[in-house]
């Protein structure tokens, strides 16, 4: 019975010492699809440094496959072993139905299907990040891929 009285109190202190939603959330979620852009713009010119510029160095969780990659170099090299080489190896990037939630001013939830075109094991999933921003900047700080077999 005690809880339920204090109850109104917990609710009252949470609501005031959430942090501010963002001044222009609107300005937020294009700087985040810029760099979703920037990424998949990478990607497809075979530029996996360009890509990576988009993840938190050195820091980001990465899950792909059940397993964790090694950090920000370790999916660095786990895209150059998997995917480098030529074109069709890699193939084409595109990233769609984006969804953007802004959680914080400094971070936000976007969840997304992607779609790898290539010759030979075409993948088609969905991403779901967390999105931090560091230093001014939009990274993404947890990444996790859900591929369809």
């Amino acid at each position: 019975m005690r809880g339920l009285r204090l109850l109104p109190l917990f609710l009252a202190v949470s609501a005031c010492c959430r942090p501010p939603p963002p001044a222009d959330a609107a300005a937020e979620k294009k700087a985040i699809l810029q760099v979703i852009e920037h990424m998949e713009a990478a990607w497809n010119r075979g530029d996996f440094r360009g890509y990576m510029a988009g993840f938190e160095n050195p820091g980001v969780v990465f899950v792909s496959k059940g397993r964790f990659q090694q950090g920000w170099q370790g999916t660095l090299d786990h895209y150059v072993r998997d995917y480098g080489g030529s074109p069709q190896r890699r193939g084409r990037l595109h990233f769609r139905d984006i969804r953007i939630d802004l959680l914080a001013p400094d971070a936000a939830q976007l969840v997304s299907r992607y779609r790898l075109d290539r010759p030979k094991d075409p993948q088609d999933g969905i991403n779901t990040r967390l999105m931090r921003k560091v230093n001014g900047r939009w990274v993404i700080a947890l990444n996790h891929v859900s591929s369809m077999e």
